[in-house]
């Protein structure tokens, strides 16, 4: 039997099959060898090539793919079928349009090995800003035959930076400093102890429309004892795409508001209340007015 590997990366997905293939070829050029990580595609019901795409990487990657009926949202129950199938002790999660610089996962692990138990790492995200404004500058300025180069690019001149920048300017880079870190472990790209996750329940699987489900996972993991950590080195790029931000914001208050009555402490009925273009605000609201949950 071959020996397990040291990372699992676990992308759920749905009819976005070209951009799935970016994704599973920057994970062929990363530092870490190939035969020290797998992956696991799920698709959520797609009607696209998106079976023959991961197909198409079976010789390059060592991939398992699995199929769920299309029954509306399921990206929860995705995951959790890449969670339940990993052979590794650390999950990474990658959303499908996110491009890894070749040193992503040997950062994650990195960041794993360095902290003593548990742990959830988040890394810098270029070209995720929370919306679509990003979409011109981010296809002007990648290079597909030269990812490393492109982020390296933005990283130099301060482009595209991840939204979670304005959360690192007010608080700091020492997730230990601030009482929610919770609140931006955003699954498009980080990583958790795979014993852990199954300890907490993985993601809830009643989120059925776009968003909450992953810092609904942090807040388990949180109060589990995990230690969040962000690592700035661990760097991959976000190409945007058009979305609809405010129907968007309006599902994701709804499934807030559900996680306030699911778990009923201070913290969560801040969540639900807060308007989220205030998201920045959150760790401000809850030092002050709330215990340690």
């Amino acid at each position: 039997m071959s020996e397990a590997p040291r990372c699992t990366v676990i992308i759920p997905t749905y009819n976005r099959s070209e951009l799935l293939s970016h994704t599973l070829e920057s994970l062929t050029r990363q530092q870490l060898p190939a035969d020290q990580f797998e992956v696991i595609v799920v698709d959520d019901g797609s009607t696209d090539d998106t079976a023959d795409t991961a197909t198409h990487f079976h010789d390059r990657l060592d991939l398992r793919y699995h199929h769920q009926p299309d029954e509306g949202f399921r990206v929860a129950a995705a995951r959790n079928i890449g969670i339940a199938d990993a052979r590794s002790p650390i999950c990474v999660f990658t959303d499908a349009g996110v491009l890894l610089h070749t040193d992503n996962l040997t950062q994650h692990l990195a960041s794993h090995q360095a902290t003593p138990g548990p742990a959830a790492v988040l890394p810098y995200l270029y070209g995720f800003s929370g919306d679509d404004t990003n979409i011109d500058a981010v296809a002007e300025r990648l290079d597909l035959h030269d990812l490393d180069g492109s982020i390296e690019r933005l990283q130099a001149k301060r482009e595209c930076r991840d939204i979670r920048e304005l959360f690192y300017d007010r608080y700091g880079e020492d997730l230990t400093r601030v009482p929610a870190p919770w609140q931006i472990f955003w699954t498009g790209n980080a990583s958790a102890d795979t014993a852990q996750l199954r300890a907490v329940g993985g993601f809830d699987e009643n989120f059925r429309t776009w968003g909450g489900e992953d810092i609904d996972l942090g807040y388990r993991l949180h109060r589990a004892g995990t230690h969040f950590t962000f690592n700035r080195h661990a760097k991959a790029v976000h190409i945007p795409h058009e979305r609809a931000f405010d129907e968007l914001m309006a599902s994701a208050t709804v499934n807030y508001r559900y996680m306030a009555e699911k778990y009923r402490t201070p913290s969560m009925r801040i969540l639900a209340e807060l308007p989220p273009r205030q998201f920045l605000d959150f760790n401000e609201l809850v030092g002050a007015s709330t215990p340690q949950e």
